[in-house]
């Protein structure tokens, strides 16, 4: 009877094992982790870096997503990079899928819809297609970046200005106002986010 006293040790030892970590993992570490995500600063990420306006959620500052006028001729809306989850060259994307395109930069069909892009964009902002800058024709890494750069911001901002019979220097303004800058100073480079610009040019219209 001496492996049966030996198995019932082992089986209680593993049975209290199995509700120390289960205690632990399941229980004391997901309370810990959630209350860190309670501390002043960390609640709004910790729940998506949702955006809210008028009381409402509008959308996360962490995804973009691109916003598709009623009237194409009648475009009110600054628009995210393209994304390579979209059916035609801009967009909108599927916000629910992140990811590129995985295509290499002398791909036939990325250079071919690269140059889509650039037509498309040059039309749309009355511009020559040399105005057009990279961001605005290239889909980011995760296909929903929130942001765009100051370049492609001004490039949108005579359109918007008069679409939502707004001064253009007061949109100007509106984008001068929502650059960032890079982190520290050295990370990264300067950009936009798209949600915030369409709010605020939205706010304006109202007032």
């Amino acid at each position: 009877m001496r492996w049966f006293s030996s198995l019932v040790r082992q089986t209680g030892a593993g049975l209290r094992l199995l509700l120390v970590l289960t205690v632990v993992t399941g229980v004391l570490y997901p309370l810990a982790v959630w209350g860190v995500s309670r501390a002043p600063g960390l609640v709004g990420k910790a729940e998506g870096s949702v955006v809210r306006a008028g009381g409402r959620p509008v959308g996360s500052a962490l995804i973009g997503v691109d916003l598709t006028a009623a009237d194409p001729a009648h475009d009110p809306w600054f628009h995210t990079r393209p994304s390579a989850s979209a059916n035609d060259p801009l967009g909108p994307g599927d916000p629910s899928t992140s990811g590129g395109s995985n295509l290499a930069a002398d791909n036939a069909k990325l250079v071919d819809l690269v140059r889509k892009r650039r037509a498309a964009i040059a039309d749309r902002e009355g511009v020559p297609e040399a105005a057009v800058p990279v961001d605005a024709v290239t889909a980011s890494a995760s296909g929903v970046d929130p942001d765009i750069s100051p370049a492609y911001a001004d490039l949108q901002v005579a359109r918007v200005a008069r679409v939502n019979g707004l001064p253009e220097q007061v949109v100007r303004q509106i984008v001068d106002g929502h650059v960032r800058g890079r982190v520290l100073g050295v990370l990264g480079e300067p950009a936009v986010n798209v949600l915030d610009l369409n709010l605020a040019v939205r706010q304006a219209v109202q007032h």
